[in-house]
């Protein structure tokens, strides 16, 4: 028998560190990339996992790795992965006489493109980028990442220069016109309102379990990319992400019931029909092609692309998320904004949030 309950984001963390400070978490419960906030809350899978309980014969090493820690623990099954992608209007591109991206490109292709769009049709050439991971994240991989893949509490790098070439770029396409300015950007309320969406852009950033909802506002055919790279040809940044996964309480009297539980939820195939990917593209292939139609363009712009990042994906990367983030990542925005007025210089503003977050993380 299982109780269910239902809480909105906010509701259901603060919900969550009232049950972990008195050791009564529930018996399966859900996390993302915050897990090593609740790390010793956690039961791991391994167990289950090797006496077949927990059924991973349909995955693989790439996606079991997304919700394992650094110690080999699984920490949790992930209930859909996926990976972030610059979505892009194929038509936009051919009227405007710009070649379309390719997985290899730089963001001084990606630059030069929003230039010449913008110069040729009138529009943005991109619209909404995830600042903080395309500038302090993939900007700086795969020589680094921006929290110790060892250890979340320490910074993976030492000289703050690393991040002022993006923050330099994005002043640039807004000073060219080529991308919005924060205000224009303010009015982007929902991946529906998105500038692709509204034609008002030839390309934007989009997590690929959003894909479908932008390509259906959108009513047109778009196309997934890879994040541009620093350099062509070297790995990038990107990996392949658990969007969110389920574990098991440290404290469950259940666990045995909560893993065989967790297996049928991530590898029914009736059951993940009603779910639809919503949380992201299964990890388990019975799945997947039970739910990939041949002729569901958009369904198979998905999975070809998330292959593709299965097989290039940067494993030295890290997602583990530290519990500053948030912070972090708003103080980033509100420096990137300095820049784009011109209140900071990149490197100012790239010193100071490398001290920021420094401290923040102490």
């Amino acid at each position: 028998d299982i109780q269910y309950e239902f809480y909105d984001a906010d509701a259901y963390t603060t919900k969550l560190n009232t049950l972990v400070a008195s050791e009564n978490v529930w018996d399966v419960f859900q996390l993302g990339g915050n897990y090593s906030t609740y790390e010793k809350s956690i039961y791991p899978l391994n167990d289950d996992i090797d006496d077949g309980t927990i059924d991973t014969s349909n995955t693989t090493d790439t996606y079991l790795n997304t919700t394992t820690d650094n110690n080999g623990n699984v920490v949790g099954l992930s209930l859909g992965v996926n990976s972030y992608a610059i979505a892009y209007d194929p038509a936009m591109f051919k009227k405007a006489g710009v070649e379309e991206p390719t997985n290899d490109w730089t963001w001084d292709d990606y630059k030069e493109a929003c230039i010449k769009i913008h110069e040729k049709l009138g529009i943005y050439g991109s619209s909404k980028l995830e600042d903080f991971l395309a500038g302090a994240t993939v900007g700086i991989m795969p020589e680094y990442n921006f929290f110790d893949k060892k250890d979340s509490t320490k910074l993976g790098f030492d000289d703050s220069s690393v991040l002022e070439d993006y923050m330099k770029m994005r002043k640039d396409l807004v000073d060219a016109g080529a991308y919005p300015d924060p205000g224009a950007l303010a009015e982007i309320t929902s991946i529906e309102g998105d500038f692709v969406a509204t034609g008002e852009a030839a390309m934007t950033w989009v997590a690929t379990n959003q894909f479908v909802s932008l390509s259906n506002a959108a009513g047109k055919e778009l196309k997934l990319v890879a994040l541009p790279h620093k350099k062509a040809n070297e790995k990038s940044g990107l990996m392949v992400n658990s969007s969110q996964m389920f574990s098991i309480s440290q404290n469950s009297k259940h666990k045995k019931e909560a893993a065989k539980f967790i297996s049928y939820f991530v590898n029914n195939e009736a059951a993940n029909k009603v779910l639809n990917q919503e949380r992201g593209l299964s990890i388990m292939s019975n799945v997947r092609d039970s739910l990939t139609s041949s002729s569901d363009t958009t369904a198979t712009e998905i999975n070809d692309y998330m292959s593709y990042i299965e097989k290039n994906n940067n494993d030295e990367g890290n997602n583990v998320e530290n519990a500053k983030t948030p912070e972090i990542k708003a103080q980033y925005n509100l420096l990137l904004d300095k820049v784009i007025y011109g209140e900071l210089t990149p490197k100012k503003a790239a010193q100071q949030l490398y001290d920021f977050a420094a401290s923040s993380i102490k």
